[in-house]
């Protein structure tokens, strides 16, 4: 349903709840980002953690306010660096979940899964950059947060590693799709809040489980135990089944 333009100070601005609920997902990534940065003992998957919602913050913003309302002003281009945060982003989350299941991975799997994730990106990146197609983005992301990421906190679980951890991702992606269901169905309450500002908060929804499941990934992982330079991978998993 297409969203009219406002005139504010005549100034035109396009889909504007779009871009709205786009900002608003910007900002609980970037709060996340700030507030993640207390937990973190500067370990790589720490660091890695605090990318994900700082990029991903970054490239909301960068899709509400280029690529909806000031499209008509900046051009098509102005989308594609939200475009690659946005696919940096989730990669970046696809790898956490790698690493912090590595205590249960074989040795085998995780440089498998580790070197698969940078030949996926690579490959989803140049699809959408040679076509300059966003569909490549949706199903990239797609990809990311239901098969790798669910998938990832399907074997912990699986494996009895029970952490809240991993219960708040899975409940953080169930957000994900249910965004996924509503942008492809088109589900919209009005044409002043269609689709697309109905996913958007979903996504805002998600974000938030993520910062929690974040939270708590990190406070496990805390001081010298980075799980993809930690050491033992025996007595990793006896400290890390204690707190199920």
């Amino acid at each position: 349903m297409e969203q009219p333009s406002i005139y504010p100070f005549g100034i035109r601005i396009d889909e504007p709840v779009t871009m709205i609920t786009d900002v608003l997902v910007a900002i609980v990534c970037i709060i996340a980002a700030l507030k993640l940065r207390k937990y973190s003992d500067g370990s790589g998957t720490h660091k890695i953690i605090i990318s994900y919602f700082a990029m991903m913050g970054v490239a909301t913003f960068i899709g509400g306010v280029f690529g909806h309302g000031f499209l008509y002003a900046l051009g098509f281009y102005w989308k594609l660096p939200g475009w690659l945060l946005s696919m940096l982003a989730v990669n970046f989350l696809e790898r956490v979940m790698i690493r912090y299941s590595k205590p249960i991975l074989s040795t085998k799997g995780h440089k498998f899964f580790s070197w698969f994730n940078i030949v996926e990106l690579l490959t989803f990146m140049a699809l959408a950059f040679a076509t300059l197609n966003f569909l490549y983005v949706e199903i990239h992301s797609t990809y990311g947060f239901l098969v790798v990421v669910f998938g990832f906190c399907v074997f912990n679980y699986r494996r009895r590693n029970r952490t809240k951890a991993v219960k708040l991702m899975m409940i953080a992606v169930a957000m994900i799709f249910i965004c996924s269901v509503i942008f492809v169905a088109e589900l919209s309450i009005s044409k002043w809040f269609n689709h697309a500002d109905l996913a958007h908060i979903f996504m805002a929804i998600g974000a938030i489980f993520f910062y929690y499941a974040s939270k708590e990934m990190m406070l496990e992982t805390q001081n010298g135990k980075d799980l993809k330079e930690a050491e033992g991978k025996d007595s990793l998993r006896e400290k890390r089944f204690s707190h199920v």
